[in-house]
């Protein structure tokens, strides 16, 4: 072995990472508390899509921990340049699951948009496909910018998955938040019974319950709102 190499394995450094590799939690703790700042610098750099950054940046702590496992000190390698690639694998895996669990949910939501528990399942429902086509026809009584954000949002068209408040937004020239409180103010509308009979009664949810609920939902936008119902 070159006296380089000796230095390095021998080094303070060198013998903290061994010791880590052997389980210490103490040596475990000081290098995770000496890089928390390669953590936060790769999250912020990502695209983190609709991912809080607190769970991005706990994503990368778990790379970092995996590094911290991984690194070999004799190999000449800097910890950060090693370490980085990957703290951004596993964040970018974190907000991948996410993605697909935003477009998994989809058909949960559809029975989901006007009431505030679904006791029954879609195996209480005889003819699945008419609940579908009593949505798209409610969204007829929106205008043309919610309604895009409802069909969009809920993948009713059938023509394409469902996709998230971000990419809404992009197609709209509008920023996520503005998008939220559009599909907010969409749910609203549609929630009325006088506009939601048909499919109210295809999931039989004409109970007092759901029409107090649905009245106390619209009261409470619309404080939020100042009582105006413009756009």
């Amino acid at each position: 072995m070159s006296n380089k190499k000796q230095k390095k394995s021998g080094s303070p450094e060198a013998t903290l990472y061994k010791t880590a590799q052997a389980g210490c939690r103490e040596s475990i703790d000081q290098l995770m508390g000496q890089h928390e700042g390669l953590v936060r610098y790769a999250a912020k750099r990502q695209q983190l899509v609709d991912l809080p950054f607190d769970e991005a940046y706990q994503a990368g702590r778990y790379g970092l921990w995996r590094a911290i496992i991984g690194y070999d000190p004799e190999k000449g390698t800097q910890f950060s340049t090693y370490a980085y690639p990957a703290i951004v694998r596993h964040i970018w895996r974190t907000v991948k699951d996410e993605y697909k669990r935003e477009r998994q949910e989809h058909a949960t939501r559809e029975l989901k948009l006007f009431f505030q528990t679904m006791e029954q399942g879609m195996e209480d429902i005889q003819q699945a496909l008419e609940v579908r086509q009593s949505l798209q026809e409610l969204t007829q009584e929106l205008d043309e910018r919610l309604r895009f954000v409802i069909i969009s949002y809920y993948g009713l068209d059938g023509s394409r998955p469902p996709l998230v408040f971000r990419e809404i937004g992009e197609q709209l020239g509008l920023t996520r938040q503005r998008i939220q409180q559009m599909h907010v103010e969409a749910l609203v509308r549609m929630r009325q019974p006088g506009y939601s009979q048909e499919l109210r009664t295809l999931l039989r949810r004409h109970s007092q319950k759901e029409y107090e609920w649905a009245d106390e939902v619209a009261q409470k936008w619309l404080r939020r709102r100042g009582g105006r119902h413009g756009r």
